[in-house]
């Protein structure tokens, strides 16, 4: 059964018969078991950590030339921007 996330992907969920036979399954794997939900909350949640000080979202045109050159270093150019920026505002303090 297919399902879409808020971002658009689609997710193909078992039916309710194939979710039966994948319990079936668990209960007959003596190597594994389910979770109670004591352990489930025990888990360390996925993605990032939460950020001390959150950052806001917002839409910003720069030039090719600027964007190229942030991107071209590879991952984490927003945040080498934003660290940019932060000298700049910091310089005229």
């Amino acid at each position: 059964m297919p399902v879409t996330s808020k971002s658009g992907r689609v997710f193909d969920l078992p039916s309710s018969e194939e979710e039966a036979r994948i319990r079936e399954g668990i209960v007959a794997d003596p190597d594994t078991r389910e979770l109670s939900d004591e352990e489930m909350a025990q888990l360390r949640p996925l993605g990032r950590p939460k950020a001390e000080v959150a950052k806001q979202a917002i839409s910003i045109r720069l030039s090719p030339e600027v964007l190229t050159h942030f991107k071209a270093i590879g991952p984490g150019w927003q945040t080498r921007i934003d660290a940019v920026l932060g000298d700049y505002v910091n310089a005229r303090h």
